[in-house]
């Protein structure tokens, strides 16, 4: 049988720009391998697979190595897609359920706003492969979450200069490694980050949705606001808006159809 698949660049409002993510609406549950094998050959950061479950939809994501438990940016895609091919009402609330909770999105005049978990980093010594792996003389603050290693860099200049060596980076094990700094004076964003996961089959991630669930409370004490906009300087590039809400962080961005096609 016949399944279509939508990929949607996420978190920007061109295309060929942002994250690209593809979208499996289902009828029910389908098999872990065969997904697994959808997401190898469609190649992308994540492909994601959701079906209809009591109100919502339960939404699973696939690079092509491994199953993640938290996605933004094929959460944001997914909704967008639910909203265009009529799965939803535009005014309705989509509400997904996934290994790390639940999750929703509804449409705001700027874009997409999705309701994530928090997931703060807490200060941790930098591993030996740390340093080595950045290519850089030294950093600023280092932690981590249940996800991802998180590190301030001195700023946006380093930040967009990385040249990881990815082998090194792979050896710290977790998911990956969020890199960030205040943004330069004048720039229409707050902070900049880019984000490695050689661990999940992913050298660098155009732009990571969930990582900005630890930049939000990293970055809210430090500039002493609870609404902030940053920018993840990937080669495609993508601005994600934050606003912290207690033990959640909402994520802000737009999205753009780039292709459909059917898997025979």
């Amino acid at each position: 049988m016949s399944q279509a698949i939508i990929v949607v660049d996420a978190f920007t409002d061109r295309p060929f720009t942002g994250n690209p993510a593809a979208v499996c609406i289902l009828p029910g549950p389908a098999p872990e391998e065969w997904m697994r094998q959808v997401a190898r050959e469609m190649n992308l950061a994540e492909t994601a697979f959701l079906h209809r479950e009591g109100e919502g939809y339960a939404i699973r994501w696939f690079t092509p190595t491994v199953e993640v438990d938290l996605c933004g940016h094929a959460t944001l895609a997914s909704a967008h897609v639910l909203w265009q091919e009529g799965y939803l009402a535009l005014a309705e609330t989509a509400r997904f359920s996934c290994r790390s909770g639940a999750l929703t999105a509804r449409r705001v005049p700027a874009g997409i706003e999705l309701d994530f978990p928090r997931a703060a980093a807490e200060p941790v010594a930098a591993p030996p492969s740390l340093l080595p792996g950045l290519g850089v003389p030294a950093l600023r603050w280092v932690g981590r979450n249940q996800f991802d290693y998180l590190v301030e860099v001195e700023n946006e200049a380093q930040v967009r200069g990385l040249t990881p060596n990815f082998h090194q980076l792979k050896e710290l094990g977790g998911r990956g490694v969020i890199v960030t700094s205040l943004a330069e004076r004048g720039r229409p964003y707050d902070f900049v980050s880019r984000f490695f996961a050689p661990g999940a089959g992913i050298d660098e991630d155009p732009v990571t949705g969930s990582a900005h669930c630890a930049l939000a409370p990293y970055w809210g004490p430090r500039l002493q606001r609870e609404q902030m906009t940053g920018f993840q300087a990937s080669a495609r590039g993508g601005t994600v808006h934050v606003t912290l809400r207690g033990d959640r962080v909402l994520l802000g961005g737009q999205a753009v159809t780039v292709l459909r096609a059917v898997l025979l």
